[in-house]
């Protein structure tokens, strides 16, 4: 559980709008973080998983014997164990329609493998031991023996009749099959068009990779009979839930409490199956158990992000109009599912819309499984996909016209006069200025004077190009109803501030934003506000931070329970001013008496009180927002190394009202890293024989370094939603959502002059160079 105190913000000026420093990082760059290992615990014992080095097979023995004997060996536990004390499947938050147009098919996710293993790194067993030593030494020792089968590890190879069954007890390799928008009007559209441009795009596997690898300390309480996991997460609420029906008890029986959390991404947002193994082993063996995953653990077992193939079709008009947008997705999910693995798929298909008009759209998706590690949430969780694709399908129809890029996104853009918009396909748009965005990033980016910049470029031997985007994304939802979030604060007649809060800060900033918000409506000083929040029996609700919707949500629901606390001074006040009630206004921290300068402040009204205020709620807002923006790069190729050079990068968005422009600025500069490291470098590859991991250190997975960066303009053109009482519309994923297609945009722009119409991610030195060496007719597009 989380426990901040503010030592070095503003004072009671603090308000919406104003940069402020993070108060998180005092501990954090002084070493007084506490991650899951700074936890310190009495009695623990060690856990270390014995995992699946086949991909695909069954299993015909598991040995525990001579590891159960070894020094210090307290249990070696398995997946029949597991079952028979009483442990369920695994089961995924949502359902979609079946491949056949019966139910979705599920497999039986146990939290250890017991009759076969469907991927490398499938855990098998669980060895207990009074040191990590011991455990590891006696995982060592434990014999699985494998009878092998082929696999599959790529999802459109796995839809053919031939592939190799993940799943036997399933015709096929299909999991689900969505269908969504007009599909007859899409057809007629593009039979009718003037242009149609068409395009397999593969959106790359990518790992997470946090800073801190996945871990966790579990114990039981057999007094209370309730299990208790202290991990790192953004939303200990949803872990509790998912874990409680794997361990058939209520979620009330299961506490989880969140430390400080070193990266997540989406990723540490679920409930893994170690989780589960992990409560179920202390329970049994009665001890407090810690786990921690090694470097190379953390690639095979850590959810993956992305995996998709995509096959678009775009018609437009002789005048470059928009007509109709075809799309064939499908999804790699991976061999399981788990908890949140069929959300990136499907719940952000409306972001193929854009921000345009296109009158006619249809899309289809296929969950596929395959040999190889789930899928699940990675920032964007979907949004950077559908962007992806209509932005790189208008680049190719923008050179397929002869048209420039810029100006074909202007010619389709929704207005700002035409909102509230329905975009005909799932999303409503309730507020932005698409064109005003456009307009502002090509001039920040001086989007005219590129070709200048390139013939500069030709002559030192460079290729440059530039690159554009124009991303939107939901953030709160969904879209009938926002997920709710809780809020509760309590004020002391000294002005002290508690704020329960169920949304879990992973590096956001947070604890800074809170006390601005808190600060701005109550004028009270921000150094005397603790925030409280991970822990499951201490914020009795929650949902969690994901999905941009933080600030929105747990904002809103502070500014809320404000308010309520507020409404219930106003006669104390009222009292103290010799006033009407009914004469009074609140405004910056102050009661006034309407019509004259007479005011009370907050703190003062509060200092009368003989015992401490309090509010709470636990609300949704009134809908969805949209943030939106435009991403502009440039970089230039090296034709002899095929190297990139990343050379420029403009950002401008609509973010709705800013609370700290130094917070958003680091949320952009973030997420903008994370987009170039996927379109550039990053790609979790397996082999297509073995369904080994074949990038499963950092050896072999690149991560964008300081070097690869550069500083980020960024400006702000953003239009306040009335969706919350902030007018906040999210931040947190923004840059990412932005910055794939902007940065592959760029790369196949620079090459376009040697006939290279795309290039798909990542666009490594080797894959450039690869490509710029084939004869010109076959590289029309990679």
């Amino acid at each position: 559980m989380i426990h901040t105190r503010s030592r070095r913000l503003g004072g009671t000026k603090l308000k919406i709008g104003q940069s402020q420093l993070r108060f998180e990082d005092d501990a954090l760059i002084t070493g007084r973080g506490r991650y899951v290992n700074d936890l310190p615990v009495k009695g623990e014992a060690a856990a270390v998983f014995v995992r699946s080095q086949a991909a695909s097979g069954r299993i015909v023995l598991i040995d525990i014997a001579a590891a159960a004997e070894m020094p210090g060996v307290i249990a070696v536990i398995n997946g029949s164990d597991l079952k028979a004390a009483g442990l369920m499947p695994i089961q995924p938050r949502n359902r979609h329609p079946g491949p056949d147009g019966g139910e979705m098919r599920v497999p039986a996710f146990y939290p250890l493998a017991i009759d076969a293993v469907r991927y490398v790194g499938d855990p098998i067993a669980i060895v207990v031991a009074e040191t990590r030593s011991a455990a590891l030494a006696a995982a060592e020792a434990v014999v699985v023996e494998i009878e092998e089968r082929p696999v599959v590890v790529d999802a459109l190879e796995a839809v053919s009749s031939d592939a190799p069954r993940v799943w036997d007890k399933f015709p096929d390799n299909y999991c689900f099959t969505v269908k969504m928008g007009d599909k007859a009007g899409v057809d007629h559209a593009i039979a009718s068009a003037q242009t149609v441009v068409r395009q397999r795009l593969r959106i790359s596997r990518v790992v997470a990779a946090p800073i801190e690898t996945r871990g966790a300390i579990a114990s039981y309480d057999a007094g209370l009979d309730r299990y208790r996991l202290d991990l790192g997460t953004q939303a200990p609420h949803r872990i509790s839930e998912d874990l409680a029906p794997v361990l058939g008890v209520s979620p009330d029986k299961v506490r989880v409490v969140a430390s400080d959390c070193g990266g997540s991404f989406g990723m540490k947002n679920a409930g893994y199956p170690e989780y589960s193994a992990l409560l179920s082993a202390a329970k049994k063996t009665g001890r407090i158990l810690r786990w921690t995953s090694d470097r190379l653990e953390s690639f095979q077992s850590d959810a993956h992000g992305r995996d998709v193939w995509a096959d678009a079709v775009l018609a437009l008009d002789g005048d470059g109009i928009f007509l109709a947008l075809d799309v064939h997705v499908r999804a790699n999910l991976g061999a399981y599912l788990g908890p949140a693995t069929l959300h990136p798929p499907v719940a952000n298909l409306g972001g193929l819309a854009g921000v345009y008009r296109t009158p006619h759209i249809y899309a289809e998706v296929d969950g596929v499984f395959t040999n190889t590690q789930q899928t699940a949430p990675y920032r964007g969780a979907g949004r950077p996909e559908a962007t992806y694709i209509i932005e790189r399908m208008i680049d190719l129809a923008a050179y397929e016209i002869g048209l420039d890029r810029a100006e074909l996104r202007r010619r389709n853009l929704v207005s700002k006069e035409d909102m509230p918009y329905s975009s005909g396909f799932i999303f409503t748009y309730d507020s932005g200025d698409f064109p005003g965005v456009l307009a502002k990033a090509l001039e920040l980016a001086d989007w005219a004077g590129f070709e200048g910049r390139r013939t500069e470029a030709k002559a030192r031997g460079k290729l440059r190009g530039i690159g554009i985007a124009n991303p939107i994304e939901i953030a709160g939802g969904p879209i009938a109803k926002p997920n709710a979030e809780f809020a509760r604060l309590e004020i002391s007649p000294e002005g002290n501030v508690r704020i329960h809060v169920g949304s879990m800060d992973s590096g956001q900033g947070h604890g800074t934003a809170f006390r601005q918000i808190v600060a701005d409506r109550l004028g009270l000083e921000p150094q005397k506000m603790e925030i409280i929040t991970g822990d499951t029996h201490e914020v009795p609700q929650g949902t969690g931070t994901f999905g941009s919707r933080t600030l929105a949500a747990a904002g809103g629901a502070i500014w809320a329970a404000a308010d309520m606390i507020v409404e219930s001074l106003k006669d104390k006040a009222a009292e103290q001013l010799e006033a009407h009630r009914a004469d009074l206004l609140f405004d910056n921290g102050e009661y006034r008496i309407a019509g004259t300068d007479r005011t009370l402040s907050f703190a003062e009204v509060v200092a009368e009180q003989a015992a401490p205020v309090s509010a709470e709620n636990f609300i949704s807002n009134k809908g969805a927002t949209f943030p939106n923006g435009c991403h502009i790069c440039e970089v230039e190729v090296d034709p002899d190394t095929g190297h990139l050079q990343l050379v420029a990068y403009s950002v401008v968005d609509d973010v709705g009202r800013v609370v700290n422009p130094l917070l958003l600025k680091g949320q952009i500069t973030g997420g903008v890293a994370q987009g170039l490291g996927q379109a550039v470098m990053e790609n979790a590859v397996y082999d297509p024989d073995s369904g080994q991991l074949l990038s499963a250190t950092f050896m072999d997975y690149a991560m964008p370094r300081a070097c690869d960066m550069l500083e980020i303009e960024i400006a702000d053109c953003s239009v306040p939603t009335e969706q919350n009482a902030l007018g906040v519309k999210g931040a947190g994923e923004a840059g990412t959502v932005g910055a794939l297609s902007a940065v592959i945009s760029a790369v196949s722009d620079a090459l376009r002059p040697l006939g290279i119409r795309h290039l798909d991610m990542p666009a490594t030195p080797g894959r450039i160079w690869r490509c710029l060496q084939m004869p010109r007719q076959e590289v029309v597009s990679q």
